[in-house]
């Protein structure tokens, strides 16, 4: 550990889960949905986008989140499903501007048509809030040289908490990895953030999140990496 660092400044490795939470609104068109969306806490757009990743079910399924799942699986329209699909949440720091970008792409498919396509009454959305959960694990890690061994033992959360829920975090906007390795004033740790940052976490899954985040700090040389 640099002489800088203490103990304290150890990356403490944190575990998460997501508490859904039934809101009782729901929508059976898409102008219900675009008027639910407009309006709904922000928790419950945060779960729709991201929640599905911590889902014991999640398994690459072909539309990333649950809106556009929705228009394909109960609206049965092929064209919307993809349109929300390709929405990548990871490029808004704020909410809003993911609540925006969802209600562009609904109000554009609601101007295409004025058919008005019905979910049956059970295959109606229902809008479900989300509260994070987060406890600690206990685990320390004091050099970058450890993390590619203790990333492989991470959980699935502890994945999602540090390197997609930090981003909402941090004042950076960056995964806890990154925010950690610019304490350390070493090139390699440099190259390190620069590829962290350059991982695109929208169109994968957890478990190939963690592989491909070990693989980058496995690039670390024996000895390297400020450790």
């Amino acid at each position: 550990m640099p002489s800088h660092l203490t103990s304290e400044d150890a990356f403490a490795v944190k575990d998460c889960g997501l508490i859904a939470i039934a809101t009782g609104q729901e929508a059976q068109n898409l102008r219900e949905l675009r008027d639910r969306v407009a309006t709904i806490h922000p928790g419950c757009i945060y779960y729709h986008f991201w929640g599905g990743m911590l889902r014991p079910s999640f398994d690459e399924p072909e539309y990333q989140n649950d809106f556009a799942a929705w228009a394909w699986r109960s609206l049965h329209d092929a064209s919307l499903a993809e349109r929300l699909a390709i929405i990548d949440p990871g490029q808004y720091r704020e909410i809003d501007g993911l609540r925006q970008e969802l209600l562009d792409v609904i109000e554009e498919r609601l101007a295409e048509s004025e058919l008005v396509v019905w979910a049956h009454p059970g295959q109606r959305f229902k809008f479900i809030r989300s509260q994070i959960l987060v406890f600690d694990t206990g685990t320390r890690i004091n050099a970058p040289s450890e993390m590619a061994e203790q990333i492989s033992l991470m959980s699935r959360g502890s994945i999602f908490y540090h390197f997609i829920d930090a981003r909402r975090r941090t004042d950076s906007g960056r995964s806890d990895f990154t925010e950690w390795l610019a304490a350390f004033d070493d090139e390699v740790c440099t190259d390190l953030i620069r590829r962290i940052n350059a991982i695109d976490p929208w169109f994968t899954t957890l478990t190939a999140l963690r592989q491909e985040l070990a693989s980058v700090f496995g690039r670390i040389p024996a000895g390297g990496g400020a450790g």
